[in-house]
């Protein structure tokens, strides 16, 4: 009987050889296949029979070898590395791209840079103050005025209109995050249903659910768990996304009822937002991580203007209402504008033309306060048109809204308010004035006295101005800047902040690279190792075969024998 029982150990090996071949085989086939982890069998003793103890070991006879499971080579723990990485690197390079896309508006590396065009108009004022009564060098200042203005409001709505763009890209991160939650849910049924034996591993189908993770962690930030079934949980943002059998899925929404940028939120949760910036991601709080966030984080809620960068409008030390107000916008600037790039940039840019257009406004049409605390036209201080008239004709007219309205003989100031925006000197509400275009003799640079000679007071003014101080960047900055050189500041700025973007990004590619590699030596499938393996089980099955063999010879034998 015991004879016939070995029959069943090179069964057993045969059977054993045989699914470790096949295992093998299936590595060497997908050894391009993307996401693929190699297998490795796992064999262990089928049992023993003791036949009695001597005064060394008991006494056993094996039945074989038995074929315990196929596993998965990986590291759980370079898993989750590589997520977080790569979601880090995506982050910061949603950001870098932004901002590489804003700067070449400005022309500043290749076409024509903006900067030219803030020279033109000086070298025109120049050449205004050299020959004031001149048409011809009026006519130039206008006109270089006129391209001022265009090539300021082209630049800012193209700004604009890829601000608004991005809503595309959000849109479609939220729906593939979508799509990758249903996906999983899908693959956690199906691997449950194929593991519910107890015998084998769905590893291809966790193959393709460890890509869909990866691809995730790059898009939000996850975590996720396993459970005993098999079922893997993933919660996005610390919000549950993938359950048991179940989705959250996310949406998008206006930030705000005037606005048209779209943030994600979750619907079932009554439109939470996804995302909290009541706080600056940071990486030591692991918050700077996934591309969408960085989406939402480079673009900002709104179109920015001058308005969002504070101003102090009392010395510091005399007025603590004042200092209270001006640090919580300060604070307020910090945490929403100063953190978005392309908010940061438009609201920077727009200062420097409120800058140039209200400096220059304010000489060609000087204000005094009256007793009442009116603000009109100083009619004594003012220069006139050629023709000797008053008029109060400034150069930069807001679209909607003249400078002055008529009350008696005065021009009552139409001062800005910044709860409404067609009464601001900010891009997108500025022109030259049409007075001015339909008559150069309209600008005010004529003098008072009736000699119809130019206003030489004026013109120094034009001149001093621009090169006086004006503005800082931002209120964390304390160096003022005239009109170039704020300028160049600006465009610095920018450049320094997409070098900063660009090297966190190009750093964390490679830390993500290096993870993936160390993943790749632990899981990848080798086709040396896997035909040194093929070979191994080739001999073992062979060996198998000659061992069944030989009990059947010897059967053979002894039953006839008999």
């Amino acid at each position: 009987m015991s004879s016939f029982g070995s029959l069943y150990v090179g069964a057993s090996g045969l059977n054993t050889s045989q699914n470790a071949l096949n295992t093998t085989a299936h590595n060497l086939a997908n050894v391009d296949t993307k996401g693929y982890v190699r297998q490795q069998v796992l064999l262990r003793d089928f049992g023993y029979i003791n036949w009695g103890q001597n005064h060394i070991s008991i006494l056993q006879k094996g039945l074989g070898v038995d074929f315990e499971t196929v596993r998965q080579v990986r590291d759980s723990f370079l898993d989750k590395a590589y997520r977080q990485e790569i979601g880090r690197e995506a982050f910061y390079d949603a950001g870098y791209q932004a901002i590489a896309e804003v700067e070449s508006l400005y022309g500043e590396l290749e076409g024509v840079p903006f900067q030219d065009t803030l020279q033109d108009l000086w070298r025109s004022l120049q050449a205004v103050a050299k020959e004031p009564n001149n048409s011809e060098t009026r006519a130039s200042f206008v006109q270089s005025a006129v391209t001022f203005i265009e090539r300021a409001e082209n630049i800012s709505y193209q700004i604009k209109d890829y601000q608004v763009n991005l809503n595309i890209q959000i849109k479609d991160t939220v729906n593939r995050i979508n799509s990758i939650g249903d996906e999983i849910k899908d693959l956690n049924h199906k691997i449950r249903t194929y593991e519910s034996n107890g015998v084998e591993h769905a590893n291809d189908l966790r193959d393709q659910r460890n890509v869909l993770l990866d691809e995730l962690g790059q898009l939000v930030n996850i975590t996720y768990r396993e459970d005993h079934d098999g079922v893997v949980t993933v919660n996005v943002e610390g919000t549950a996304f993938v359950s048991e059998d179940m989705v959250t899925h996310m949406g998008v929404k206006k930030a705000a009822p005037d606005t048209d940028m779209l943030v994600p939120v979750w619907p079932s949760h009554k439109n939470a937002e996804v995302f909290n910036f009541d706080r600056l991601p940071s990486s030591e709080a692991n918050t700077d991580i996934g591309s969408l966030k960085g989406l939402l984080l480079v673009r900002g809620n709104k179109a920015a203007n001058y308005l969002d960068i504070p101003v102090r409008k009392s010395p510091e030390g005399e007025d603590e209402a004042a200092d209270a107000e001006y640090d919580a916008k300060v604070k307020e600037y910090n945490l929403r504008i100063e953190s978005s790039a392309i908010m940061n940039i438009q609201a920077q840019f727009d200062q420097l033309i409120h800058g140039i257009v209200t400096t220059i406004n304010d000489i060609l049409c000087p204000n005094t306060k009256l007793a009442n605390g009116t603000i009109v036209l100083d009619q004594d201080k003012a220069p006139v048109c050629i023709d000797g008239e008053t008029r109060g004709i400034e150069l930069f007219k807001r679209k909607s809204m003249d400078r002055y309205s008529m009350s008696g003989d005065e021009y009552v100031l139409n001062a800005e308010d910044e709860n409404d925006i067609h009464s601001l000197y900010t891009i997108g509400e500025i022109e030259i004035n049409p007075l001015i275009l339909q008559d150069y003799a309209n600008l005010n640079l004529s003098s008072k006295d009736g000699t119809e000679d130019y206003d030489s007071e004026v013109v120094d003014q034009l001149l001093a101005k621009w090169q006086e101080p004006f503005a800082t960047l931002s209120p964390n900055t304390l160096t003022y800047y005239n009109f170039s050189d704020y300028y160049n500041a600006f465009i610095s700025g920018i450049a320094n902040r997409g070098e900063k973007y660009y090297s966190i990004s190009t750093n964390q590619a490679t830390m993500v690279a290096n993870i993936d590699n160390k993943r790749m030596e632990i899981s990848a499938v080798s086709s040396d190792e896997e035909l040194t393996n093929l070979i191994k089980f080739q001999h073992s099955y062979n060996a198998s075969a000659r061992y069944i063999t030989v009990i059947d010879e010897m059967l053979e034998h002894i039953i006839t024998r008999l």
